[in-house]
């Protein structure tokens, strides 16, 4: 098996981020790609749901998002129901999605709904993973 020699991230615009990631992996000798930086965010997030990839909000910042959002599906409906000024892949901290099936994945990652919580200043759904009996 060979050694890993480049990691992927989905970041898009936020330079601070993308150069802290660069230099953490430049001190163990390792490459940060960013596939999709600069790309429109509207047009990313409308393709990614066209795709077939599934997400759930398991993050949001309540002072960019109403906190009935945490726990959502990440789907057409919702990026409809996001007002002005909230990014579509959340890139500005709006929120913060856990992917769990798409054309990439073997099968989907079997998880559930939790319990949707307040903790320092953002709204978590909790993911739980299913125990098939």
């Amino acid at each position: 098996m060979a050694p890993v020699e480049e990691v992927a991230f989905g970041d898009l615009f936020l330079q601070d981020i993308r150069s802290y990631r660069e230099s953490r992996l430049a001190t163990i000798g390792r490459r940060a790609r960013f596939p999709v930086w600069g790309l429109d965010t509207a047009e990313l997030a409308r393709r990614f749901v066209a795709l077939g990839f599934r997400a759930v909000l398991v993050c949001v910042d309540p002072r960019a998002r109403d906190p009935s959002f945490a726990g959502r599906e990440f789907d057409e409906r919702l990026l409809s129901d996001l007002p002005p000024g909230v990014d579509p892949c959340g890139e500005n901290g709006e929120f913060h999605t856990f992917v769990y099936d798409g054309p990439i994945f073997g099968r989907p990652i079997s998880c559930e709904r939790g319990e949707v919580v307040e903790r320092d200043g953002f709204v978590f759904c909790d993911l739980l993973q299913r125990v098939s009996g």
